[in-house]
């Protein structure tokens, strides 16, 4: 009978993997720096070349990006009263003025609700239809869960005409709802195949038990499978989010005024003489927080251990 022995890491190869791991964080963080410093830049700081690390912070791209401007004569500029905003003293240095405010705030709520509801719709329908399928005889179980799975597999191209006639058939084009109800079809296939994975691994003991307390099996589903599938159920909300939050062919075809999110709106943003890049770089910043937050927020869930609740035979 053979005997297996586990060797403990030596303290060269821990250094030597903390030194890779950290470098390699280092590296995919620089484009994040460079796009929050550029939102920081003048117009002309964010073209300059070579480019500028040290330069003179700003906050004239969150003035562009939240703000119209137009621009008037120097004459009727002189005629008006000194700025009395520190937004309108900005404007100014360009002979312009704050006409109102952007749709960008529009665009950005628009993101959130449509984001953070298809998030939910998918997780939600996902874990219901994940739980079926990990815990009842279902026919035809795995050529259904290939089927479920094969809808990931098209490009948005290839079925972004069809869903554009439809859509406009049944009223749903450039609205909040139609858009949740994309994202979550497409994501749904995502969400149970994640959360059919987590649900497999938790002991059938555990139901049983609730049940022969006198638990329904809803019962049991809520207050004995949730708590356990959180891990699974934080991961699949993180990445349903990710997608919902950062689609773009869709969200261009489907939407143009009520319903666009932000990602299609960003790159139009217009500056004087061209695009606008701390603009640019401002909105994207903004638009990154939501999801950081959220994956921030969900990051206990995240670190447990895929052993919880091991049941020992």
């Amino acid at each position: 009978m053979s005997s297996y022995s586990i060797t403990e890491p030596s303290q060269r190869s821990k250094t030597v993997a903390a030194i890779l791991v950290v470098t390699y964080a280092l590296i995919t963080m620089v484009p994040l720096v460079w796009i929050v410093m550029t939102g920081f830049k003048s117009p002309a700081d964010a073209i300059s070349y070579p480019p500028k690390i040290l330069f003179e912070p700003t906050l004239e791209g969150y003035v562009n990006l939240f703000t119209t401007r137009t621009r008037i004569s120097p004459e009727a500029l002189a005629a008006l009263d000194e700025p009395a905003t520190w937004y309108d003293r900005i404007v100014r240095q360009y002979d312009m003025i704050i006409a109102g405010p952007s749709k960008f705030g529009e665009r950005f709520v628009n993101s959130v609700v449509i984001g953070f509801g298809s998030t939910f719709l998918s997780v939600f329908l996902g874990t219901l239809a994940a739980y079926a399928f990990s815990r009842f005889k279902i026919p035809l179980a795995d050529d259904l869960m290939f089927f479920i799975l094969s809808t990931r597999m098209m490009p948005p191209i290839a079925v972004a005409i069809p869903i554009f006639l439809m859509y406009r058939q049944l009223g749903l084009s450039d609205t909040h709802l139609g858009m949740i109800l994309l994202y979550t079809a497409v994501n749904i296939s995502l969400a149970v195949w994640l959360l059919k994975g987590f649900i497999d691994e938790i002991p059938r003991e555990y139901e049983e038990a609730a049940l022969i307390d006198g638990y329904t099996r809803f019962q049991a589903f809520y207050k004995v499978v949730l708590p356990q599938a959180a891990t699974g159920i934080a991961s699949t909300a993180i990445f349903c989010l990710i997608f919902a939050w950062n689609e773009y062919a869709f969200a261009v075809l489907l939407t143009s005024a009520n319903a666009q999110t932000a990602p299609p709106f960003i790159p139009t943003i217009i500056g004087v003489g061209g695009l606008d890049w701390p603009a640019v770089a401002a909105g994207a910043t903004l638009f990154l927080l939501p999801v950081m937050i959220f994956t921030v927020a969900l990051r206990k869930h995240l670190l447990r251990g895929i052993t919880f609740g091991a049941v020992r035979k």
